[in-house]
């Protein structure tokens, strides 16, 4: 397995463990809301863990890929990671408080 590659992986591992902590705490607050707000924050909650699951999805697909088909892969992953870091962004803003 290429450098590049592992440091690849282990980039998206991390990426995929902070983003679990932000939608704990995501959820927590959803906890604390309001009747009217805790839709709002589960729906999106919802959103981003289905979206976090496609991403360690993908991970998984490119640890099972050969050298040469995992550069191929790294283009879609970068599209999915590029939804979840966007929507967990827009969800921190939305429910700051």
């Amino acid at each position: 397995m290429s450098n590049k590659r592992l440091a690849y992986e282990e980039k998206m591992d991390a990426q995929l463990k902070e983003w679990s902590a932000e939608i704990a705490l995501l959820s927590a607050k959803a906890d604390k809301a309001k009747a009217e707000a805790k839709i709002e924050y589960y729906k999106t909650i919802e959103t981003l863990v289905a979206k976090h699951d496609s991403a360690r999805t993908k991970l998984l697909e490119i640890r099972a890929s050969s050298e040469d088909a995992w550069e191929d892969l790294k283009v879609s992953a970068e599209k999915i990671w590029n939804e979840v870091k966007t929507g967990i962004s827009t969800a921190n803003s939305r429910f700051s408080s």
